[in-house]
């Protein structure tokens, strides 16, 4: 007989968390006209690789303008693309990696859709998907949250990834699949899929802010209190 030791402090921190980082930043909502297409979201997230935002959402929107779908990015040579996304931090890695993710989707598919991802449960459609050229939880997740799906998955980078450690959220030495899989269950359940969005670009901001890799800011922190690490310091 298993004993109900009740809900995990660590969803009570993370509600903390939450409401403590719209404070200190205020709301971060993104708009309905921001969700893109599922395959537009791939494409952003195979070929931006420690690049800005902004930049890998450009590329983006310039491919397709220039090509006019998918289907003929997949097609284009791919010195062809490089020049393209000479802007991305690793131009020769995002065109291969980029052309070899669309020719799989389009080889299993018929085209280049993920149409068919809306009837499956997430964590089946993140299956389908890490099984891609290129596409790890990160992006997985990306594309079930943050596109027209708007499903319930925590997006983790390495900034906010490296945030959850720091406050002992999750294990120190987690890659982002075993944090994910750390925090999905201890998320409040009355969030719905844009509070986790909210919640990543918080946390992405407080890693970028106070809690960057060298040097972190903890004593100015609003999350200090509930930090294992910014509580020794």
């Amino acid at each position: 007989m298993q004993l109900d030791l009740g809900p995990d402090h660590r969803t009570e921190i993370l509600r903390r968390m939450h409401s403590r980082l719209i404070g200190q930043f205020g709301r971060v909502i993104r708009s309905v006209d921001k969700r893109r297409d599922p395959v537009w979201t791939l494409v952003q997230g195979v070929i931006g690789a420690r690049a800005k935002t902004a930049v890998s959402n450009a590329n983006a929107d310039r491919l397709i303008a220039e090509y006019g779908s998918w289907e003929r990015v997949a097609a284009a040579p791919l010195d062809e693309l490089k020049a393209r996304l000479q802007t991305a931090t690793f131009p020769a890695m995002a065109a291969d990696r980029l052309k070899a993710c669309l020719n799989e989707i389009i080889a299993r598919r018929g085209k280049a859709s993920l149409d068919h991802l809306e009837s499956m449960e997430t964590a089946e459609a993140m299956d389908w998907l890490e099984t891609l050229p290129g596409i790890a939880r990160k992006i997985s997740a990306g594309i079930m949250n943050t596109s027209q799906f708007n499903r319930k998955a925590l997006v983790l980078d390495s900034g906010h990834r490296r945030v959850v450690q720091r406050m002992g959220l999750v294990p120190v030495k987690a890659d982002t699949t075993r944090a994910y899989d750390e925090l999905m269950p201890l998320l409040p359940p009355e969030w719905s899929a844009e509070d986790l969005d909210e919640h990543h670009l918080l946390g992405k901001r407080l890693a970028q802010t106070f809690c960057r890799p060298k040097r972190p800011d903890c004593p100015s922190c609003p999350v200090r209190a509930d930090c294992e690490t910014g509580r020794t310091l």
